[in-house]
């Protein structure tokens, strides 16, 4: 590696990161784990020290010198929408490890995603434990939909499935709101996921003791009572579709507005967890998208693999360097919208309970 150009590309979420280092031919030389990088749930110091213990802990399996910096390194990370604090972590990083990289670019966990995915313009929508999504122009516009948290969105998230699973049972339970089918299962899941005998026993998990990732965790268990045929679990799947849908139609108008609009299609780079439950999330998010009359085909992608590459490529960018890619490599199309394919109310058995709340 003696003469190539190296980059980095971080893939940071509040439950766990990736990095990657590329060299100038577009090749993985090393890879890397870490915890989560969320510096609004950390600080930025201790999230500055995570980034480097990647970084180290990649060049070292790759023989690469620790005081031989990268010549960039792109960091898009849950929680960086902000520049003021974007400036503030590269600053950091670069103080506590001055050969991490000559160049240091920060961005938000939607960027990487769409860089791996759609460099030349799309949509990023993620939903993972938390939710946000993020539109780019080919000519270079952004727009950006969610990714306030969970105290002010993340609809759509495994954080929010779990959050509404939890109170339809509290709510039929008190009386408050009779919930749309039956509870029994739900329930039972809910009590053996978080060791709870009664409702009060969820206390500590809400406040106390309330960690996201944990609390969103219910949502794969919540998964595979909606492939068994759960009638309430598959509703709560489909106002999540919904919910996710909403984004797409909140943005997508925004597509056709460029210099250079999506005239073939818009690709949507799906990104996170809850997507593996695509089946029981389309009910919603097909009704939504032909009640709001979305005219335009969307191409629906997972990537195959970290958008950490597209934070190196973001990284290569920021120093005017081209980084190869592979789109075939990169990405697969798992559904592709269009808008007569998209009037569907029922699919497969699973009943969509989303106009009450969306339509």
């Amino acid at each position: 590696m003696d003469g190539l150009k190296l980059f980095g590309g971080v893939e940071g979420g509040a439950t766990h990161s990736n990095l990657v280092i590329c060299d100038e031919t577009g090749k993985v030389v090393s890879r890397s784990k870490g915890l989560g990088t969320n510096h609004w749930i950390l600080g930025i110091e201790e999230c500055a020290k995570r980034i480097i213990q990647m970084v180290h802990t990649a060049k070292d399996e790759a023989d690469i010198p620790r005081d031989r910096p990268l010549d960039s390194l792109g960091l898009t990370l849950s929680g960086c929408e902000q520049d003021s604090s974007n400036a503030d972590l590269a600053r950091r990083v670069k103080e506590l490890d001055e050969n991490s990289a000559k160049a240091i670019y920060v961005a938000t966990d939607t960027a990487g995603s769409l860089f791996t995915g759609a460099p030349n313009g799309g949509m990023v929508l993620i939903a993972g434990t938390g939710s946000n999504a993020l539109l780019r122009t080919p000519d270079g516009q952004q727009f950006g939909c969610g990714g306030w948290g969970y105290l002010l969105g993340d609809e759509g998230s495994a954080y929010w499935i779990a959050h509404r699973a939890i109170k339809i049972v509290l709510d039929e339970t008190d009386g408050f709101r009779p919930a749309p089918h039956s509870i029994t299962k739900v329930w039972e899941t809910i009590r053996t996921y978080f060791k709870a005998e009664t409702r009060p026993d969820l206390f500590p998990h809400a406040y106390k003791h309330f960690e996201k990732p944990f609390f969103a965790g219910l949502t794969a268990e919540l998964s595979i009572l909606a492939d068994e045929g759960d009638a309430l679990s598959q509703h709560i799947f489909a106002d999540a579709g919904a919910a996710l849908a909403l984004h797409v139609v909140a943005l997508a108008s925004r597509s056709q507005n460029g210099t250079r609009p999506f005239e073939n299609g818009l690709r949507i780079v799906c990104v996170g967890s809850v997507w593996k439950s695509w089946h029981a999330l389309a009910p919603g998010a097909l009704s939504v998208l032909a009640a709001r009359r979305l005219n335009i085909e969307l191409e629906l992608v997972r990537l195959r693999v970290s958008s950490a590459m597209g934070a190196a490529w973001l990284a290569a960018k920021h120093v005017n360097f081209s980084l190869p890619r592979d789109d075939s490599a990169f990405c697969e199309v798992f559904y592709t919208y269009r808008p007569d394919n998209g009037r569907v109310k029922d699919i497969d058995g699973y009943g969509c309970g989303c106009s009450e709340f969306w339509s």
